[in-house]
């Protein structure tokens, strides 16, 4: 199970990781808001912890940003902002759990033990790749908030990349794991006309790499 911690106490955040760290998780640490927001914007993690005074914002408002893109991913607060208003303005903008300063790191792991056994692995539920993401559970496909329509073809193509992300599939593979394997037998230039029309409909994305006379490749840009 992966956790982001957006914090900018450094002592705190070490204190979190490590103790997690013994229980089996593996904890990413951001300082501020925007970089655990491109963080996110390349890879989900299990669940999110957030403090909410940072050093470039609010995190009342990077929790309304996660819920837009991604609603199941739980997000809990960590903060020493005890106010009744502040708890119940954490949970309006989206958050699962609030938890406050100081607090007992048994009670965190117990709270995020509860919270990621009712909701699963959402880290497996979602790709994505600079702005263009996928909900596998929707079989949807967006880019930024922009849901984007795409057939069946298209959308395996898109997923078989993105699950690879990094690695450099041949053309051969793709045609037969996504024509082959379901029995559709094309020649080679189907997967050309495909990728087109996919890259036509997420606005020509520079993540989307042609490895010319070999394959594609997605990677983060």
């Amino acid at each position: 199970m992966e956790v982001y911690y957006i914090e900018d106490d450094e002592n705190i955040a070490m204190t979190v990781k490590e103790y997690l760290s013994q229980k089996g998780y593996a904890v990413s640490i951001f300082g501020t808001l925007e970089s655990g927001k491109k963080a996110l914007d390349h890879h989900i993690p299990s669940l999110a912890l957030i403090d909410w005074n940072m050093p470039d914002g609010e995190g009342n408002s990077f929790c309304r940003w996660i819920r837009a893109k991604w609603k199941e991913l739980p997000v809990i607060f960590l903060t020493v902002r005890d106010d009744t208003r502040d708890i119940i303005s954490g949970f309006e903008y989206g958050a699962d759990d609030y938890v406050t300063k100081p607090f007992e790191l048994e009670v965190l792991h117990s709270r995020i033990h509860a919270l990621l056994r009712r909701a699963g692995n959402v880290q497996n539920q979602y790709l994505s790749c600079s702005s263009i993401s996928i909900d596998k559970n929707k079989t949807a496909v967006f880019c930024s908030k922009e849901e984007i329509a795409v057939s069946q073809a298209e959308y395996q193509l898109l997923q078989l990349l993105m699950e690879n992300k990094g690695k450099t599939i041949t053309r051969e593979q793709l045609l037969t794991q996504i024509w082959d394997n379901n029995g559709n037998y094309v020649n080679d230039n189907t997967l050309t006309v495909t990728m087109k029309r996919l890259r036509e409909k997420l606005h020509h994305p520079s993540c989307i790499k042609t490895i010319r006379s070999f394959g594609y490749r997605m990677e983060d840009t």
